[in-house]
């Protein structure tokens, strides 16, 4: 069993979607996440242990790769949809309730931006670590943030912007989700965001990379 997990974990801390993808070259022709996932399945082992023994560790050696800088965003891009496609399999589990999720976390680009590269890696880095989440997409106003969140009952929302033009909305997105929904826990980040304008907002937390949002999220449910 630890065998074929660890396989999981490989394929997605370094791209290999399935056998057909010639990414990384020297597993061509070799079976990826998504065929392995199956095949696990098939072999009885428990949904929750793939998750947690093959696309959490995989996700999380990824994740501190790019945080320290040895890999890039290509890199994370493929990791992602090598998790993502492993993932579909499990979905079913998650519906049924077989597998629980650590909790659910709800992400957008604030509104006026309509970048989503980063949004898009911290969404799949904390799906990937076992949290539901909720992906708003871009040109997120307050009131659908506050509209998921209090719908959803979320412990976590992360709010993300590229331009310095849009960042000065998450002062506003945040102070009005503090009126709403006093107790979810704010995460914020992208280019132009730093710690000090994290405080200065009001917000719980900045990191730079998807890394240090599942590190966050993590410790929120240990």
């Amino acid at each position: 069993m630890e065998n074929i997990l660890e396989k999981i974990a490989y394929c997605v801390e370094f791209g290999k979607i399935n056998k057909v993808s010639p990414y990384p070259p020297d597993m061509k022709g070799q079976d990826g996440a998504d065929e392995l996932t199956k095949l696990a399945l098939e072999q009885g082992i428990p949904p929750v242990e793939i998750l947690n023994k093959g696309f959490v560790l995989g996700m999380d050696r990824i994740g501190k790769k790019f945080s320290e800088n040895k890999v890039f965003v290509p890199q994370m891009l493929m990791s992602a949809k090598a998790m993502s496609t492993g993932m579909q399999h499990l979905k079913p589990f998650f519906t049924s309730g077989e597998v629980v999720r650590k909790g659910k976390f709800i992400i957008g680009t604030v509104a006026g931006d309509l970048h989503d590269i980063g949004k898009n890696l911290v969404a799949m880095m904390v799906e990937g670590s076992g949290w539901e989440v909720i992906d708003l997409g871009v040109d997120v106003k307050s009131e659908k943030f506050i509209e998921h969140i209090l719908s959803t009952k979320a412990s976590a929302v992360a709010l993300s912007a590229l331009l310095t033009t849009t960042m000065v909305n998450m002062e506003k997105i945040v102070k009005d989700i503090r009126d709403q929904a006093p107790d979810v826990k704010i995460c914020v980040g992208g280019a132009p965001v730093n710690l000090d304008f994290c405080l200065k907002i009001g917000a719980d937390h900045y990191s730079p990379d998807p890394q240090g949002v599942v590190e966050y999220l993590n410790k929120l449910v240990a």
